[in-house]
């Protein structure tokens, strides 16, 4: 099959052909019809997961066709139309066995601890706990957005962040993550402040609900405007980026008693404002993708239109260009979300 395989950290990858991946006896085998491009995958490619064996492929967001399935499955059969969290739970630990499989104490997830989906086909784990059904009607760019992006942000702002109508909400960093908080929390009846330093992520925002938004790059102290046009701080609050400067910038923007949720992966532990999170009694909360069995409530929103998944992806590209979408994540994460279709016609490379 044809994969994006880099060998060095922070290197260039490229289109190689290599071998097909097996299922394990308890996994299947997915033919991928689209996988996003994730700044998750950026942070792996930059050697700021220590999980990662050279030489690797990335990829972990990601929706299919099951392709080969293993011995040991019951639930799934070839043919099945599948999205999966970004977060492979083993559903027998002491974490799963609470229902907590995205904190799995033995998780496995693809890109990250074995080679993902950034490739025509990809080996998942323990498919009967993790594979998600992907409706007939919702296309499978849509869908694979869900089970890192959408599905992490809900989680964050319903689940984690216990979102409720009139509270506002300020959202730092508007990728595909922000992007789909700034969605979920408006559709909550939350007032949502968006801030990035890209005017089209903005403008994004503005049409996914946003109440207001801050130019970063122009407001100079980012928590002192969401504090004055939320009229003394956000109730809920999250770091979708994961910078110190947003991470700081979340916390900040708090009024009293509010709530931080942490979504955005951080390269090194940031400086945290911990005095104000004491005077202020601020809960700091994190949050780390959404267990595969509780995905049918944001499905069902989903399928009633009231949330809008598809509006989060604006490009498609073919597999060939998805080395040079991976490194620009670093640079300029961009508006909205790119897919990579890796059985596309080349043609347009």
């Amino acid at each position: 099959m044809r994969a994006v395989v880099f060998e060095r950290f922070g290197e260039p990858a490229e289109v190689r052909e290599v071998p097909d991946p097996v299922p394990a006896p308890h996994g299947v085998v997915v033919r991928v019809e689209a996988t996003g491009v994730c700044r998750s995958d950026w942070h792996g490619w930059m050697g700021h997961d220590p999980d990662i064996v050279l030489p690797h492929v990335p990829g972990h967001e990601l929706a299919g066709v099951v392709a080969e399935v293993g011995p040991d499955v019951r639930g799934w059969r070839a043919g099945d139309r599948v999205t999966v969290p970004f977060v492979c739970a083993c559903g027998s630990c002491a974490a799963c066995a609470a229902g907590d499989q995205q904190v799995c104490e033995r998780q496995t997830q693809p890109g990250f601890t074995h080679w993902g989906s950034f490739a025509e086909y990809v080996a998942l784990d323990h498919a009967d706990v993790n594979l998600v059904a992907v409706p007939e009607g919702m296309a499978f760019g849509t869908a694979a957005g869900l089970g890192c992006r959408f599905a992490t942000a809900y989680r964050a702002v319903v689940q984690q962040g216990r979102v409720a109508a009139g509270e506002w909400v300020a959202v730092h960093g508007c990728g595909g993550v922000g992007l789909s908080a700034v969605m979920i929390a408006a559709a909550a009846g939350a007032r949502v402040v968006a801030v990035d330093v890209a005017p089209g992520a903005l403008e994004l925002a503005r049409t996914f609900g946003a109440a207001a938004c801050v130019d970063a790059r122009a407001a100079g102290d980012v928590a002192a405007a969401v504090r004055e046009l939320t009229g003394g701080g956000a109730h809920l609050s999250l770091d979708a980026l994961g910078s110190a400067a947003t991470c700081a910038a979340s916390l900040r923007g708090l009024r009293r008693r509010g709530r931080h949720v942490q979504v955005g992966l951080l390269p090194e532990d940031p400086v945290v404002p911990m005095g104000r999170a004491v005077a202020y009694e601020l809960e700091l909360i994190g949050s780390h993708g959404m267990a595969a069995h509780t995905y049918p409530g944001m499905l069902e929103l989903v399928g009633a239109g009231v949330l809008r998944p598809d509006l989060l992806v604006t490009s498609a590209i073919p597999l060939a260009a998805a080395p040079r979408a991976l490194a620009a994540m670093g640079e300029a994460p961009g508006a909205g979300v790119t897919v990579v279709e890796p059985h596309a016609s080349p043609s347009g490379d």
